[in-house]
C-alpha cells in the first residue's frame, strides 16, 4: 500500500469515529484540524491533496446536525472574548488620550512654574499673592494705611 492510500485509510477511519463520537486522538471537533489530529496527517493533507475527503467530511458533518456542544461552547467563548478585545482596545484609546492630556497639562504648569520662579529670582516683577477668595484686595502702603 502506498503512503497515500494508507493516509486516506487513516482519514477514512479517523472520520468515521470522530462523525460517531469517539474519537480517539483529537477532541472530536467537526474541523479539518480535528479530522487531522484523529487521522495522524498533516493539515495540507486534507486541504491540498484529499480535498474530496475534506468535502466529504463537512457533507457529512453537516448531515449530523450541527456541532457538538463542546465546540458551540468554544465559539461562543471565542466571541465573548473577542468583544472584551474590542473593548479593551477601545478603553486603551481613552486612556492613551487622557494621558496625553494630563502630559499637556503638566507640561504647562511646569512651564509657569519655572516662569514664576525665573520672576521671583529676577525681583522685578511685582508678585501679588492671590486671596483665598479670589478677589482683588485693597492697595495699602507700607503702614497699612489705604
Amino acid at each position: 500500500m502506498s503512503p497515500v492510500a494508507d493516509e486516506r485509510d487513516r482519514i477514512r477511519a479517523a472520520m468515521d469515529r470522530i462523525l460517531s463520537g469517539t474519537p480517539e486522538r483529537s477532541n472530536g471537533a467537526l474541523t479539518i484540524v480535528g479530522l487531522a489530529v484523529e487521522a495522524g496527517v498533516p493539515c495540507n493533507a486534507l486541504t491540498q491533496r484529499h480535498t474530496d475527503l475534506k468535502n466529504e467530511f463537512y457533507d457529512k458533518a453537516g448531515a449530523c446536525g450541527g456541532t457538538p456542544d463542546s465546540e458551540q461552547r468554544l465559539r461562543k467563548q471565542v466571541r465573548r472574548l473577542k468583544e472584551l478585545r474590542a473593548a479593551d482596545a477601545e478603553e486603551i484609546a481613552r486612556l492613551k488620550a487622557d494621558v496625553e492630556a494630563l502630559v499637556g497639562a503638566l507640561h504647562q504648569a511646569t512651564v509657569e512654574n519655572q516662569l514664576l520662579h525665573q520672576q521671583l529670582a529676577d525681583r522685578t516683577a511685582v508678585l501679588r499673592p492671590l486671596s483665598s477668595q479670589h478677589q482683588p484686595q485693597k492697595r495699602t502702603d507700607r503702614l497699612g494705611h489705604s
